[in-house]
């Protein structure tokens, strides 16, 4: 895909004209980063956002003993960083690339002055900050809540709906990076990927997972197919 088709595509400047999509790459810059490489760390100054390009990149806080949590996973398209910067405040949490990334770094200073001129752009801030606040709530009852398999239950579900309701989902993260997004350990992830392959409610094959029972897996998550529908929409 092309910047242009990239920057179109992302939910913040959906349905803007091309001639606000020239202003913002204007206004912004490509980086590029390596696999592991810091883009930014948590209580520093919020002064741009970015959009992925190519490639991935993790949110993630560490704890006083040095373990990671993965808070999400951006990838093509998708904004991060920006509710920091448009509260004013410091990054709350890190951001690394997974692999070989490229991203589009838009300074506040620039966006801030597009804002003034299209109440469009407005709109859709509001909605895509509204969503992730969204998200968030969610992830928090998950993690203060619900058990690991509800939370792995939960996960494979939104990841079908996702792909339009496949039953096959290949993962594009490694297992211990998917314990980090769920609050466990890989242990503890492998035992019950493992339990629940025996009772035939998914099959795991390498990286692929199959749901074979979705009845028993959203009993298992505790949503709904409109829960799912409304956090993917």
């Amino acid at each position: 895909m092309t910047l242009n088709e990239i920057l179109n595509s992302c939910f913040l400047f959906r349905g803007l004209p091309n001639s606000y999509i020239e202003q913002l790459k204007a206004i912004g810059k490509l980086r590029s980063y390596n696999k592991k490489e810091t883009i930014f760390f948590e209580g520093e100054p919020a002064e741009g956002f970015y959009i992925v390009v190519s490639g991935k990149v993790k949110i993630f806080k560490l704890s006083s003993e040095g373990r990671e949590q993965i808070l999400h996973i951006f990838g093509q398209g998708e904004p991060f960083g920006e509710a920091a910067v448009f509260a004013g405040v410091l990054f709350p949490a890190n951001a690394a690339a997974m692999e070989k990334t490229e991203a589009f770094y838009i300074p506040r200073s620039g966006f801030e002055r597009l804002l003034k001129n299209n109440p469009s752009l407005c709109l859709n801030l509001l909605a895509i900050l509204s969503k992730r606040l969204m998200i968030f709530v969610r992830m928090i009852g998950d993690l203060s809540l619900k058990e690991v398999p509800a939370r792995l239950a939960t996960y494979l579900l939104i990841s079908s709906a996702k792909l339009g309701g496949t039953d096959t989902i290949t993962l594009d993260l490694t297992k211990t990076q998917l314990a980090s997004l769920l609050g466990t350990i890989p242990e503890t992830l492998s035992r019950i990927l493992s339990r629940m392959q025996k009772a035939k409610i998914i099959d795991v094959q390498g990286s692929d997972i199959t749901i074979k029972d979705k009845k028993e897996l959203e009993r298992i998550s505790g949503l709904s197919q409109d829960e799912i529908g409304l956090t993917i929409s």
